[in-house]
């Protein structure tokens, strides 16, 4: 029996070895930054908020940023595209933006994070992530 467990281990760390692991799936994290406060409905130009980015797929050379209210989903906050080499925070002042500005309470927004292999309109995503919070 003793034969058997120890095959088994060999095997576990044998296949771990043999095959690689798998890619990190692409995801994005964000905060809002020190945005003035807007609830009038009427939104402010403001800077990108720092975004955190991981696992951003192979090939990528720009991100394109989308913002959405989720709430009012037809309204256009805006976004940015900025070149991509490998770096995983995306610092404020890479592009400007439609604020955050619900007219009542609070509403959820959520960012889009799209890798694309070049920054033509029509070039075609390899990936997205997305990540959503409330304002204010």
């Amino acid at each position: 029996m003793k034969p058997l467990i120890r095959f088994a281990v060999a095997a576990g760390l044998l296949g771990a070895s043999m095959y690689p692991a798998q890619a990190e799936a692409f995801s994005l994290e964000f905060e809002w930054g020190d945005i003035p406060l807007c609830t009038s409905g009427n939104p402010n130009i403001v800077d990108n908020p720092t975004f955190w980015l991981k696992g951003v797929p192979d090939g990528a050379k720009f991100i394109k940023f989308t913002l959405t209210d989720r709430d009012v989903p037809s309204y256009n906050h805006g976004g940015g595209t900025v070149p991509y080499s490998g770096q995983t925070v995306i610092e404020p002042g890479a592009f400007t933006y439609r604020s955050p500005c619900p007219p009542s309470g609070s509403h959820t927004y959520e960012w889009k994070a799209e890798a694309k292999k070049s920054d033509g309109f029509f070039s075609g995503s390899i990936g997205s992530a997305t990540a959503s919070a409330t304002y204010p």
